[in-house]
């Protein structure tokens, strides 16, 4: 049995939010991202809702806990004592909002500038949708070279211009910066049965996408939290559970991705595992093209998909 502790300075007289900040975290430190979100609280319009996702690091807990102490706006930390993932936390942290509205940030995110909460708070207000996704950004450079195959992989693959993104509709959603109705939330939650890292989000958007008022923004978020070349080779290898979870329930959308049709093609080729210790290899070579790394990043990723594809 989960149980949570909680940090708030919200008292009695707090009146209802019109937003609620919604921040998952597990093995990461938000309070930059906290700091920079209650720089743009300039009133009470704003409510910011932070989860430990079975972390528990005394370092992180302190600082948050100094910074929540000390702020304006009302800012509640809820810490659970051992992980559930990011679709249990996700909602954990819905039913917890006062407000009528929900934004998912992740924790390695940062508002790319001072009116980033205020332009949320304009679309809500306007009544446009029912979603909004803002879209995202990644540094010119990364911070190590390591980190950079992940920083080109997110430039071409999901820091798309608004444009791509509308054209695109559901199959560029994601959650790192994410504004929905808490009714919407409510009526269609996030699949737990999702384990670990991938695909969550977009089986999510495929399905609210068939029902609800999808509107596509330019509010992006800096994504700062670049993932190493190892990390990126075992997600990619440990999602495919989970992708084939997402072509199971959205058979129609699935067939219009290149990684399905590329996923397909390799599982028609005999022995086609065999080449992975070469992708892994080409991958790994960081004095290597980094446009010939990301296709060997894609085939790797897809020759798992295609095993685990019935």
């Amino acid at each position: 049995m989960t149980t949570y502790n909680q940090i708030s300075n919200i008292d009695k007289t707090s009146t209802k939010p019109v937003l609620s900040v919604l921040i998952p975290f597990y093995n990461d430190n938000p309070a930059e991202l906290l700091e920079a979100l209650i720089a743009q609280c300039n009133d009470s319009l704003v409510e910011i809702l932070l989860y430990d996702d079975g972390t528990n690091d005394p370092a992180v807990l302190g600082r948050l806990e100094t910074i929540i102490k000390s702020s304006r706006p009302d800012v509640t930390l809820i810490i659970a004592d051992q992980n559930l993932g990011r679709s249990a936390g996700r909602n954990h942290l819905q039913n917890s909002a006062r407000a009528d509205w929900v934004l998912f940030l992740d924790a390695d995110m940062r508002p790319e500038d001072e009116e980033f909460l205020t332009n949320y708070l304009a679309l809500i207000q306007s009544d446009m949708g029912d979603v909004i996704f803002g879209g995202f950004t990644v540094p010119k450079k990364a911070q190590n070279p390591d980190q950079e195959l992940h920083r080109a992989l997110s430039e071409v693959s999901d820091c798309l211009p608004l444009s791509e993104r509308q054209a695109a509709g559901a199959q560029h959603v994601a959650t790192s910066n994410l504004c929905v109705k808490k009714s919407v939330m409510q009526a269609e939650r996030f699949d737990p049965d999702f384990k670990g890292w991938g695909w969550e989000d977009s089986e999510w958007a495929a399905r609210v996408s068939q029902n609800y008022r999808l509107v596509h923004a330019d509010i992006p978020a800096l994504h700062l939290g670049l993932e190493g070349t190892d990390t990126l080779l075992r997600r990619f290898k440990d999602s495919a559970e989970n992708y084939v979870r997402f072509t199971d329930k959205h058979p129609e959308m699935a067939k219009t991705l290149k990684l399905y049709k590329m996923s397909k093609k390799l599982k028609s080729i005999p022995g086609q595992a065999l080449m992975r210790p070469l992708l892994r290899t080409v991958v790994k070579f960081t004095f290597g093209p980094i446009k010939l790394r990301l296709i060997a990043l894609k085939l790797w990723r897809a020759s798992w998909y295609a095993e685990a594809l019935s």
